[in-house]
């Protein structure tokens, strides 16, 4: 009996040894892929300034080095990962953002928008085009933006004519901004798809720009009536005449017929992959100020996507360091951590193939003044996706050496 019993300690001591070593083989996989000449965390450490992070993680969530990772550095616009990735989650992939448009008793067209941030010319021309086989010809045109609570105040965002000081609102087309060049000594559009309306020629003059996009980023109105235009030039190219004024106002739900409802042609997906290619933050911000008004309820706030920003990122994500302020990155107000971008990226990883892809790198960069950051994967020989942050936030330096030797030690 003393024999069996010792038999068979034995085996379980020979089967706890085996697994043991599986273990290691495991975890060796992932190490063999570190150059034997140094350590990638040695070379790393040797690059890596006091106000600078790196992270890197193999594809099982184990960080093969790591930098100052509970350092809570500025991120610039690798945040557009965490707010991207909250939106995926929370709307869903498949959301599409939604124009309305009605009539009243007096024939007057009401469009009310819902933050479509991909709100662009072509899709103009669609709801025109549908819109003039209903009406031949309507009074005034009404537009309302009330479902975001003017004004937005996005912390870190100026008023400058720059893409990236474009203003948010609910019914905004092409980003609020104007692309141009000068033909023939004449300011034309830039997008044939785009008139260039004779109410923006002051604008792109006073910037003295001869080529270009500038941002109608005056005011809400401003932005709001060229929208208004570009509906009207769509219209009358589809046959529909606008014959009264455009002005703002609200639908009455009650009182106003609702004769379409349409649902943009792109899926949350491809809102979110244009705007990590294009790096836009109106179209963050929009993001932003939408979740808020659907997880929290109209109308849509800063605010309320903040919060709902927040406690996705806290509540769901279990992050209790760092400082979110905004969506897009642009104020240096935002702090985040290397250990939290990890974090993040393990749940992005369904949707890497959404960000901007250059060899075995799917990534999305941040610049802001003495602010370098990159945040993504790399594919491996395996099959996997290393997961890679790297935040710069000494002045004058790149990220680029640190991603060279994070890519030459890892196969």
């Amino acid at each position: 009996m003393d024999r069996q019993m010792r038999l068979q300690r034995i085996i379980y001591i020979i089967f706890i040894v085996l697994l043991s070593f599986a273990g290691l083989n495991r975890d060796a996989s992932w190490a063999s892929n570190l150059s034997p000449s140094t350590t990638l965390g040695q070379k790393l450490a040797s690059m890596a300034g006091a106000g600078d992070a790196v992270a890197v993680a193999d594809p099982d969530g184990h960080i093969l080095a790591g930098v100052h990772v509970d350092l809570a550095l500025v991120p610039a616009s690798i945040l557009k990962l965490l707010t991207t990735l909250a939106a995926l989650e929370k709307l869903g992939p498949d959301y599409r953002f939604r124009t309305e448009f009605y009539i009243d008793s007096r024939n007057n067209l009401k469009i009310k928008g819902y933050g479509d941030p991909l709100l662009v010319s072509e899709e103009l021309k669609v709801m025109a085009d549908h819109l003039a086989t209903r009406l031949r010809a309507i009074g005034n045109l009404v537009l309302d933006d009330f479902y975001f609570e003017q004004p937005v105040r996005i912390p870190g965002r100026g008023t400058s004519t720059e893409p990236y000081d474009a203003p948010n609102g609910a019914l905004c087309a092409n980003f609020n901004t104007v692309a141009f060049k000068r033909q023939n000594g004449r300011l034309v559009t830039d997008e044939p798809q785009t008139p260039l309306l004779p109410s923006v020629i002051p604008k792109i003059a006073a910037s003295g720009l001869t080529q270009g996009r500038i941002t109608l980023a005056a005011n809400s109105s401003e932005a709001l009536q060229y929208t208004g235009e570009l509906f009207q030039y769509f219209f009358h190219q589809a046959g529909m005449e606008v014959e009264g004024t455009i002005g703002r106002g609200r639908v009455d739900p009650q009182r106003d017929k609702l004769i379409w409802s349409y649902r943009s042609r792109y899926e949350l997906r491809k809102v979110v992959a244009d705007l990590l290619k294009y790096s836009n933050n109106f179209m963050a911000n929009q993001i932003l100020l939408v979740m808020g008004a659907e997880v929290l309820g109209i109308p849509a706030t800063v605010n309320k996507g903040l919060r709902a920003l927040n406690n996705y990122y806290r509540g769901e994500l279990k992050i209790e360091s760092g400082q979110i302020v905004e969506a897009s990155g642009i104020s240096r107000q935002n702090r985040i951590t290397a250990r939290a971008m990890l974090k993040i990226l393990q749940r992005y990883e369904p949707y890497h193939a959404l960000m901007r892809q250059e060899g075995r790198q799917f990534y999305k960069t941040g610049h802001l003044e003495g602010i370098r950051t990159r945040a993504g994967f790399l594919t491996s020989a395996h099959g996997g996706l290393y997961r890679l942050v790297v935040m710069i936030n000494t002045p004058g330096k790149t990220t680029d050496g640190m991603m060279k030797a994070i890519e030459k030690h890892l196969k």
